[in-house]
Order: C-alpha cells, then structure tokens, then sequence
C-alpha cells in the first residue's frame, strides 16, 4: 500500500553543478506520493552547467533561487528554508532521487511522534545497496583519533564515526543522520537558528543533530523511507576544495562542541598527519590529479588559518 504525504512540505535542493542529476531528483519529486503538497525550492549556488536553467517540472510547485556566487551549502539551505512555511523541512540533495512514498513514509514518522525533530531516510546506490550513513555524535578524542586516520590503524579501539556496523535496515533512534536527506520540524529549525552557517560544507548536518539532541528533540533514522543517493555527485571534480572543506569544518566542529584545545589538536593533526599521509598515498599510488588536489588542499588549509583562529572561525 502507497503511503501519502498528507501535509504539505517544504523541499530545500542546494545546486551547485550537479548536472543532470538535478532534473533527475526533480522528476522523481513529482512522481511522489503526495507531490502536490510538496513546495520545491532549488538554490543554485552560481553553477555553471546549465544545471539551473529552465527548470520546469510539470505537477511540482517549484521555486528557482539563482545566487551570484557560490554561498556554501548551510548557507543556501537557511536561504531555501526562509521562503517557506510549512511545519516541517526536507533538505535533499540533488544527487538524489526519491522513491514513492520514501518521502510521506519519513514525514508520517515525524509527525507521529512529537518528541522526535529530525528524521532521515535509508540511503541506497543504483544497485540497492544501502549507505551506512548514520552517524555518532564525535568527541573531542575521536575528531582528533579520525583526522589521524586511528579509526582504520585501530578499528577494534577507535570507532568509526560512521555506524558501519549496524545494517541500517531497521528503524531507530540515532545520533546523526546524513544531510542528503534530513526533515526537520520548522519550529525546531528555527529555535536552533538554522545551520550554522560557518560550515560552508560538511559537518553541518551532523552539527544540527547534536543541536537537536541538545535540545531534547531525537533523531531517527526510518529504514523504510528509501532513498537513491550517488554520494559525493556534485563534489567528485573538485577533490582539493572537497578536503580543505571537509577538514577545516572537521576543525570547526571540535572548537564548537568540544573546546579550543581538542580543536587546535585537530588543526594540528590534519596539517602534520592528515595531508602528509595523504599525499604520500597518492604518490605511491603514482597518482598526479591526486598528489596535486592534496597540495592544494594544504595550501588553502593554511591560507585559512588566521580566519580559523579567529573566534568567529569565518
């Protein structure tokens, strides 16, 4: 039996030259159960693909935003979610493509129980195979344990961050879920402030989960809602401004939760461990785009270290 979306939601889609895969996660919006209670709003961090460009879904109620740069993902998910006002926000990917009722299945588990603010779906590839994709909310130890790369030289004394050891196949109560697909409850999104917006990308899914919990709200993942998610579909061309973003708001996150010293341990970690045994990866892997994309990735990490040291962390 098709479950239907009964309410009406807002969907929150960050674009930054995601090709073909935008229009893709769009049609599959408007084959969902319950599509006319869905308010699409894409925001189009200054592509440069055409990926934006004459959107037209027929059967989707579709707002296109067109920034002049690129503002960062928590940023452009704050700019989605302010245009709307249903009581509850699905921030998706656009590497996404949702099944039937994936969505109304989520939104049914939000809505019946109040004390639970944020929920996520079950990621899965093209063949079917799910992503472990829920996460651990990470101590100041394990930030630092993970930027030097403990957690695959001591598997059995460092978890993962991940929960690469659960199957993902039953619904349950969970630290983090993925931003690939997060609803939360409006009036949560809006206690909390929204992303922090200093995570330009990575972290500030897991950042607003922690948030959540912090505040008395749970977070669940609801194995039954399947989601398609390719992962990494929009960034893989770009892997020197992947890692610098992915560890400096590793670094962000520890001064955040977790106090200045374990985030200048990161810093420090990330900067004499992290890039090094990266590169000598990629050199011993006889890999030029590689050795390059981790040099430049360096390069940009110290660049950004007078802003880092600043309290404001911009």
């Amino acid at each position: 039996m098709t479950a239907l979306l009964r309410a009406t939601l807002d969907v929150v889609i960050v674009n930054w030259n995601a090709g073909d895969q935008l229009g893709a996660c769009l049609a599959s919006l408007a084959m969902s159960a319950g599509a006319e209670h869905l308010r699409v709003v894409v925001v189009d961090n200054a592509s440069v693909d055409g990926s934006a460009e004459n959107l037209n879904v027929p059967g989707l109620a579709l707002t296109v935003v067109r920034n002049a740069a690129n503002l960062g993902f928590a940023r452009a998910c704050n700019q989605g979610a302010a245009l709307g006002s249903s009581d509850a926000v699905l921030f998706l990917n656009p590497d996404t493509q949702v099944s039937r009722d994936g969505i109304a299945i989520a939104r049914a588990r939000l809505d019946c129980e109040p004390d639970t603010g944020i929920v996520g779906a079950r990621l899965v590839d093209e063949t079917g195979h799910t992503h472990r994709t829920c996460a651990r909310h990470p101590t100041g130890w394990s930030l630092i344990a993970h930027t030097l790369f403990l957690d695959r030289l001591l598997p059995g004394r460092v978890r993962p961050h991940f929960l690469l050891e659960w199957d993902h196949a039953e619904t349950r109560p969970v630290d983090a879920v993925m931003g690939a697909f997060l609803m939360i409850r409006r009036p949560l999104l809006d206690r909390l402030g929204g992303f922090d917006e200093r995570f330009f990308v990575y972290w500030e899914d897991a950042d607003l989960c922690a948030r959540a919990a912090a505040a008395g709200f749970a977070v669940c993942h609801v194995a039954q809602a399947e989601i398609r998610h390719r992962g990494q579909g929009t960034t893989e061309a770009v892997k020197d401004r992947r890692l610098f973003y992915f560890l400096r708001a590793q670094a962000l996150y520890a001064r955040k939760h977790h106090g200045r010293a374990a985030f200048l341990a990161v810093l420090a970690a990330a900067l004499a461990v992290n890039l090094p045994v990266r590169l000598g990866r990629a050199l011993a892997q006889g890999a030029p785009g590689d050795v390059g994309a981790v040099i430049r990735a360096g390069r940009m990490l110290v660049a950004a270290l007078p802003g880092l040291l600043t309290r404001s962390g911009r």
